[in-house]
């Protein structure tokens, strides 16, 4: 049987419990708890029990904690999938919405997400889902916008005869104006 990580020495059970008690953060409550008990003599197993986990991840958090101390206890934001794209890319990308599609070379009038995605694969050979193109292009600033479609053969005057408008203003029915007048 080996001996486990020693802890640091600028801490004590009482100082961790204390960082315990006052946290918001219920996993780093939770893991100073366990880190006390080893301060205060119990063995790995107790303290990893106390902590609810096994004893390689208690190894874990004694590692974390005597590197960045009770900083080391709170979880971390996962890094994530790194962008398919990167700065000089998404330039390139925004200077292609910028000057728009060229009919003759684009083969489109306007650019759609679907055209973006093709125009980038063509460019890097990098291959983007149109829901993922749209959160990009989203990010860099840009909103869709369509026109509102309009018949060819619409009159604008003759559409106004249709249209339903409210009186200016509420009055009373010919009974009830009998009524206030007698």
């Amino acid at each position: 049987m080996s001996i486990g990580l020693p802890l640091r020495k600028d801490f004590n059970a009482f100082k961790l419990r204390r960082i315990a008690r006052n946290t918001k953060d219920a996993n780093q409550a939770r893991r100073a708890l366990a880190l006390a008990s080893v301060y205060e003599g119990a063995s790995r197993a107790q303290a990893a029990a106390v902590g609810g986990v096994g004893r390689q991840i208690l190894r874990d958090w004694v590692e974390r904690f005597n590197a960045e101390g009770p900083a080391g206890l709170i979880d971390k934001k996962a890094p994530g999938q790194k962008p398919k794209l990167d700065a000089a890319q998404k330039r390139a990308l925004v200077q292609m919405i910028e000057e728009g599609p060229i009919p003759a070379v684009h083969g489109v009038v306007r650019w759609r997400l679907a055209d973006l995605a093709a125009w980038i694969w063509e460019e890097f050979r990098i291959s983007l889902a149109q829901t993922t193109l749209g959160r990009i292009v989203r990010d860099l600033g840009y909103r869709k916008l369509s026109a509102r479609p309009r018949h060819h053969a619409q009159n604008p005057e003759a559409a106004g005869i249709f249209k339903k408008s409210s009186p200016s203003a509420w009055r009373k029915s010919r009974a009830a104006r009998r009524r206030a007048s007698a």
